[in-house]
């Protein structure tokens, strides 16, 4: 066999690039007869096959500035790009997750038919709730039976 498989099969073994793998000069003879992967894993074992250590791209003003945003620094108004909506999703993705979350535990408790929780499903997209409560005090409003130490586990979800 060729030294270009068995480095092919050991970066497979290593989870490594093929450029990564090494094979030491005096091991070159055993790499070629390696014919299946286990005489591979033995090669590896034995270090006549080894992988370089992995680079980090570890940049030191990089820290820096992150330790600067940390404390409120480089946030100004000449910074940004964006509008103050399109830069404060995550307010809106947590509010929508905790929404969606209640609306699926009340249909797998099969307090909602899944009429009504597409109906809900829809209204929570749309952003007509400001909140879990205001979910949950609409959906109690439409007629549905939830007692209150449900709605408060459900708030607190």
């Amino acid at each position: 066999m060729s030294v270009k498989l068995t480095r092919r099969i050991a970066a497979e073994l290593m989870e490594r690039g093929e450029s990564a793998v090494r094979i030491k000069p005096d091991a070159i003879a055993d790499a070629k007869k390696a014919i299946t992967r286990e005489d591979v894993r033995t090669l590896i074992k034995n270090g006549s096959i080894y992988a370089l250590k992995e680079k980090h791209n570890l940049s030191a003003y990089s820290k820096v500035l992150k330790e600067k945003r940390k404390k409120g620094r480089r946030r100004g108004q000449g910074r940004r790009k964006g509008t103050k909506k399109a830069r404060g999703m995550l307010e809106y993705k947590k509010k929508i997750r905790g929404q969606r979350r209640v609306i699926k535990a009340l249909k797998a408790e099969s307090v909602i038919d899944n009429d009504a929780f597409k109906k809900y499903y829809a209204l929570v997209k749309g952003g007509n709730f400001v909140s879990k409560a205001s979910l949950l005090n609409h959906i109690i409003n439409d007629g549905v039976k939830i007692n209150e130490e449900k709605a408060k586990q459900l708030r607190h979800m």
